[in-house]
C-alpha cells in the first residue's frame, strides 16, 4: 500500500510540474493578448485580415489578479482565466512592448488605464467606425496606447484595404451595410497590431486547468 501511495504521489508531482511549465505566463500590466474568438464574426475577421487572431485586449493586474480590459458587449474587464477559456481551444498569444521596462512606468500605466476607463460600458462597435461612441477590440487597445502613452501600435488602414471577397465576409457586409460598406473608413485590425515591430512575443500556448 505504501508503494502504491508513493507512486501516485510521484505521478501527481510530475503532472503538476508539467502544468507549471506549460502555463508559465507571468501577467504584466500593459501586456496585449490575442486569441481566436468564437463569436459569429470571427471567421469574417480572419478571412478579411488573413490572420488567425480575431480578438484582443490589454492585461492589467488588479489586487494581484490579472484581468483583460476588452471591447465586448459592453467594454469591460474580464478575469484572464475566463478570457482565455472563451477563446478557441484556450489558445492565446501574449505580446509586450519591446521597451516596456522603460516606458510602462506607474504614471504611464495610470494614464493608459484612465483612457480605458473612459470607454468602460461603451457598446461594441459592429460597424468598425473610428469614433468613441462605440468601440471594437483592436480600436480599444490602439487608442489606450496612443492616447495614454503616445505610441501607435500597428498601421491604420481603410476598410477597403482588406480582402472582402470571401463568403463569410460578404455575409457580414450584407448584414450590416445594405448599401455597401464605407470602404474609406479608418480601421485598425488585430492582425496589424500583432505584426507591429514595437511588440515582442512573450508567451504562446494553451491554458491548462489545475
Amino acid at each position: 500500500m505504501r508503494t502504491v501511495w508513493t507512486t501516485a504521489a510521484i505521478l501527481v508531482m510530475v503532472l503538476l510540474s508539467g502544468c507549471a511549465v506549460e502555463s508559465g505566463y507571468e501577467p504584466a500590466n500593459g501586456d496585449i493578448v490575442f486569441q481566436t474568438s468564437r463569436s459569429g464574426q470571427s471567421a469574417a475577421i480572419q478571412a478579411a485580415t488573413k490572420s488567425r487572431y480575431s480578438h484582443m485586449g490589454v492585461v492589467y493586474v488588479r489586487d494581484g489578479r490579472p484581468v483583460v480590459f476588452e471591447a465586448v458587449e459592453p467594454v469591460r474587464a474580464t478575469p484572464l482565466d475566463q478570457w482565455i477559456a472563451r477563446g478557441e481551444g484556450g489558445h492565446f498569444v501574449v505580446k509586450r512592448l519591446a521597451n516596456a521596462a522603460e516606458v510602462l512606468t506607474p504614471a504611464a500605466l495610470a494614464r493608459m488605464q484612465a483612457v480605458g476607463e473612459g470607454f468602460a460600458g461603451r457598446p461594441y462597435d459592429l460597424y468598425f467606425e473610428w469614433t468613441d461612441d462605440r468601440i471594437y477590440c483592436s480600436e480599444l487597445v490602439w487608442k489606450i496606447y496612443e492616447r495614454g502613452l503616445g505610441v501607435e501600435i500597428g498601421a491604420l488602414q481603410s476598410l477597403g484595404d482588406f480582402d472582402l471577397s470571401s463568403p463569410p465576409v460578404r455575409e457580414k457586409l450584407r448584414e450590416r451595410w445594405a448599401g455597401g460598406p464605407p470602404l474609406d473608413e479608418k480601421v485598425i485590425s488585430p492582425a496589424a497590431m500583432f505584426a507591429s515591430d514595437l511588440l515582442i512575443e512573450v508567451y504562446r500556448g494553451k491554458a491548462l486547468r489545475p
